[in-house]
């Protein structure tokens, strides 16, 4: 696993902050650091990495998995899919 340099999310950037967080997460998974068929971080652990509420680390999620880069599996767990075309 890549070593990743952590990334803070800016309340006040014109860019709400689900779409920064997607946007960190979509670098990870673009760099290997994420790969295919594993656990993306949970939405507790995005939480408390990011400092965001809940229904934040909800959008981050939806916007990934809108991406097709990430897919739920109902009571396991959110995983990388394939990265979109």
């Amino acid at each position: 696993m890549l070593a990743y340099r952590r990334v803070m999310v800016d309340p006040d950037a014109p860019t709400p902050p689900y779409r920064q967080v997607a946007a960190i997460l979509a670098e990870r998974i673009r760099s290997g650091d994420l790969v295919a068929g594993r656990r993306v971080p949970s939405e507790k652990t995005l939480q408390q990495e990011y400092g965001i509420a809940r229904g934040t680390a909800r959008k981050v999620v939806a916007v990934l998995r809108d991406q097709g880069m990430v897919y739920t599996v109902p009571g396991r767990g959110t995983y990388v899919g394939t990265e979109p075309e």
